[in-house]
């Protein structure tokens, strides 16, 4: 058995060792991906489109992502120190946040090629998802043969063992056995939201019943998912306006597989298009699943799965299924 000093030694060797050599991005810049990036993000700004954009600084890291295949250039000590947390039992991770430094924009065309070494690994911490080690890289991007830099991005993971979702499926699995005999079982738990920084409002108010949306106070400019800062005009400053609750389903697909205990499937995951002009994923209850269609009105309702757990969903109008 490796104690925990030892294992925190092993873990901070790998401090300073390259994480990926000489990496090359798949693609070069180019205005399509930097189109898609700014329709999903509902960013405007002028100085990404035309003969002349640059691509908006938050890409960064987008140009250096590997997809399903991977990047060639991932170093084996990487890899090792990963292999090192699960055999620790931290089997489970979760990204954490990522720091962004820009030294000049990227513009389409350019040709992105990268580093990165692991930074830091930290002591052992206790967090709500369970017990493990923030993992920090940095990365330099940089563009052309002189491999001018452009950018770093540092990320951070959490490798964590899950403890405390474990002691619970313990709990779990023996209150459904104390329940077998008369016919009972205890439902499965519904997946927790990741709540940090920047989204903390958003679910206290839905725990009071409210759905709050980011309003930029320079701008009046409406946003949702909840961000730090303004996606219109780039205005860190915001308060929140309360939605009426009245939308319309703008798109939607049925789950049918995986299946996870937690659900029933088939089930209609809808995007909710609010009479504020924002949209957010959610679920459309009071109708079959086969009945949801783009369009359909839809109002709001907050759902108790457990005593821990309220989640907005939307209920189709009876008027418009009938």
């Amino acid at each position: 058995m490796v104690s925990e000093d030892d294992l925190v030694a092993r873990l901070k060797a790998y401090e300073g060792r390259a994480a990926a050599v000489s990496g090359a991005g798949k693609d070069p810049v180019n205005l399509p991906m930097i189109r898609h990036w700014c329709e999903a993000m509902g960013d405007t700004n002028p100085a990404y489109e035309g003969p002349d954009a640059i691509a908006p600084p938050t890409m960064l890291q987008a140009w250096t992502m590997g997809g399903l295949s991977g990047h060639t250039g991932r170093s084996q000590a990487y890899d090792e120190l990963l292999g090192l947390l699960d055999e620790a039992g931290c089997t489970s991770v979760v990204a954490t946040d990522c720091e962004q430094e820009y030294v000049r924009p990227l513009r389409p065309g350019d040709e992105v090629s990268f580093d990165t070494v692991i930074e830091s690994v930290s002591d052992r911490k206790t967090t709500k998802l369970g017990t493990g080690y923030f993992v920090t890289t940095r990365t330099e991007v940089r563009v052309g043969a002189g491999r001018d830099l452009v950018g770093t991005h540092r990320f951070r993971i959490l490798k964590y063992a899950p403890a405390g979702r474990r002691r619970k499926e313990k709990e779990s699995e023996g209150k459904e056995k104390q329940s077998a005999g008369s016919g009972t079982q205890s439902p499965a738990r519904r997946p927790r939201p990741v709540v940090n920084r920047d989204n903390a409002g958003f679910w206290e108010g839905v725990e009071r019943h409210r759905l709050l949306i980011q309003r930029c106070t320079a701008c009046d400019t409406l946003r949702f998912p909840w961000l730090p800062g303004c996606n219109a005009c780039g205005g860190p400053d915001w308060d929140t306006v309360e939605a009426s609750g009245e939308g319309t389903v703008y798109s939607y697909v049925v789950m049918h597989h995986p299946s996870f205990p937690a659900f029933d499937p088939p089930y209609a995951v809808a995007l909710i298009e609010l009479a504020e002009g924002v949209r957010l994923i959610s679920n459309v209850i009071g109708v079959p699943y086969d009945k949801v269609r783009i369009g359909l009105p839809v109002h709001l309702e907050f759902d108790s799965y457990d005593d821990e757990l309220v989640l907005p969903v939307f209920r189709a109008r009876e008027e418009e299924t009938v």
